[in-house]
């Protein structure tokens, strides 16, 4: 999970992992993307604006490596325009939750793409 929300980090690594998954925080896209080349985990949460680089450049990056492409991305952002919906969606992002978001909304659609039920 990449999000320079210490807020954000914090409330939604605390309901995945009492969920039983295992998760990876940082705040920077940079440091997210060297992380994924370095785990190739199933799923990343990936805020859009951050520092370093933005979560729309790393998924772009992750969709453009063919070890990482088959990787699910979700991108969490306060962004709610439709063209800026489109353009998460062009990056190959397979989910788009707006802020605010209900971390059992999150914890719902991360195990739905994982085919958990």
């Amino acid at each position: 999970m990449a999000d320079d929300s210490v807020t954000v980090l914090s409330m939604v690594s605390a309901r995945l992992e009492r969920a039983g998954f295992d998760v990876v925080t940082v705040g920077r896209g940079d440091e997210a993307l060297r992380l994924i080349e370095e785990l190739h985990p199933r799923i990343v949460l990936l805020d859009v604006d951050m520092p370093g680089m933005d979560g729309l450049e790393v998924t772009r990056r992750v969709r453009g490596d063919e070890e990482l492409a088959s990787t699910i991305v979700v991108l969490l952002t306060a962004h709610t325009a439709e063209s800026e919906i489109e353009d998460g969606f062009a990056a190959g992002a397979d989910a788009y939750l707006t802020k605010p978001f209900s971390p059992q909304e999150l914890e719902t659609k991360v195990s739905e793409l994982l085919g958990h039920r």
